[in-house]
């Protein structure tokens, strides 16, 4: 504790000792239970351990390491928790497919039927062999879609053309390649080739626009090609996902925990909280993974309210059925936030609820 906490705490001013308590309390209830690695993409580069190292450095009280589609980075991550004594657990995030739910948009916007989701606990880089098929299947799938993506973006960025496998090579550590890590590729190819003026003029005839930022440029690229709309969207096939409950079984062959992720209760599958709970209850969920951040934050203060309001339902609904809740930031894109600031009014009144779910997972 600093000289300058110290004398606020022993201050005549009550005000001045609240305010001290509150920061002791915003550091004593730090924690992030969903931090992406460079196993599939981290917007600052971390590796499983430079994500222990920094929990540790800033004194968390729990870190959950969720890679999509793979468990690459499981063993390293439990290994550098249990070294620096710094409590952990590991997930893994996919998209699955929702067959009660076909017609309805759940959380992966414009995509009825398919969502994001998760496995949580599990306890190393190595699966049953009864499930190693499965667990290659996943691998597969997520390389396949990205390697139709960039054949054809590669149509329209002709000049800048990449090949997926050096960017395999060149950019990640273990060969899963994610669309970010191609938007990347992009930027780095067009750089080379172009600048300057020639830079700007090239980007503005591909996608119509350019931002010297290389964050924005890179968001750029990925909503003006790869999104819909885009040269390379490629509208979700449900045939190319395993569904819930080949997921769950899977999920539960491993030793680990199925784990509803949510959106924002916006979309039609996400509104009727009690259904969806339901449905996941029924294929054997045990959690729930949540980012609240993007749960209050918004530039205009009536969709502000309403994804707080949001929030505050389903928060209640999944207390209501027992179900840990297990809050983090991601960092899976660059600026997003170490770990939420649940000094705020409108996260504060849940710290209890996600400490808790992080106590339940972080060991």
């Amino acid at each position: 504790m600093d000289d300058k906490l110290k004398k606020q705490l022993n201050s005549f001013d009550a005000a001045e000792r609240k305010a001290a308590l509150t920061e002791i309390r915003k550091s004593f209830c730090a924690f992030n239970m969903h931090c992406h690695s460079f196993y599939s993409y981290n917007g600052y580069g971390y590796s499983p351990s430079m994500l222990v190292s920094l929990a540790k450095e800033l004194n968390w009280r729990g870190i959950m390491l969720v890679d999509f589609d793979v468990l690459d980075g499981v063993d390293e991550f439990l290994a550098a928790a249990k070294y620096l004594g710094v409590k952990a657990a590991a997930g893994m995030e996919t998209r699955v497919f929702v067959p009660e739910f076909a017609d309805k948009e759940i959380n992966s916007p414009g995509e009825p039927g398919i969502a994001y989701h998760l496995g949580c606990g599990f306890t190393s880089s190595a699966v049953p062999e009864s499930q190693k098929a499965f667990a290659a299947r996943l691998r597969a799938g997520a390389a396949s879609r990205t390697r139709t993506l960039v054949e054809k973006v590669n149509t329209l960025l002709t000049e800048t053309a990449i090949d997926y496998d050096a960017v395999a090579k060149e950019f990640t550590p273990a060969g899963n390649v994610t669309e970010r890590h191609v938007c990347c590729a992009y930027r780095v190819a067009a750089e080379k080739k172009f600048s300057g003026a020639e830079l700007a003029a090239y980007w503005e005839e591909k996608i119509g626009s350019f931002e010297a930022d290389p964050v924005k440029m890179e968001a750029l690229i990925r909503s003006k090609t790869m999104k819909s709309g885009g040269v390379g969207y490629v509208k979700a096939d449900p045939e190319s996902f395993p569904t819930l409950e080949e997921m769950n079984n899977f999920t539960k062959a491993c030793g680990a925990t199925p784990t509803i992720a949510w959106l924002n209760g916006l979309s039609a599958g996400e509104n009727d909280v009690d259904a969806l709970l339901d449905l996941h209850l029924k294929y054997g969920a045990g959690a729930v993974t949540l980012i609240p951040d993007r749960n209050w934050r918004a530039a205009d203060p009536a969709k502000s309210a309403k994804l707080v309001a949001e929030l505050d339902r389903f928060v209640a609904a999944c207390t209501a059925r027992n179900l840990p809740l297990l809050a983090g930031t991601e960092m899976n894109a660059p600026g997003q936030l170490l770990n939420d600031d649940y000094t705020i009014d409108q996260l504060i009144k849940h710290l209890d609820v996600f400490c808790a779910g992080a106590d339940a997972f972080a060991k």
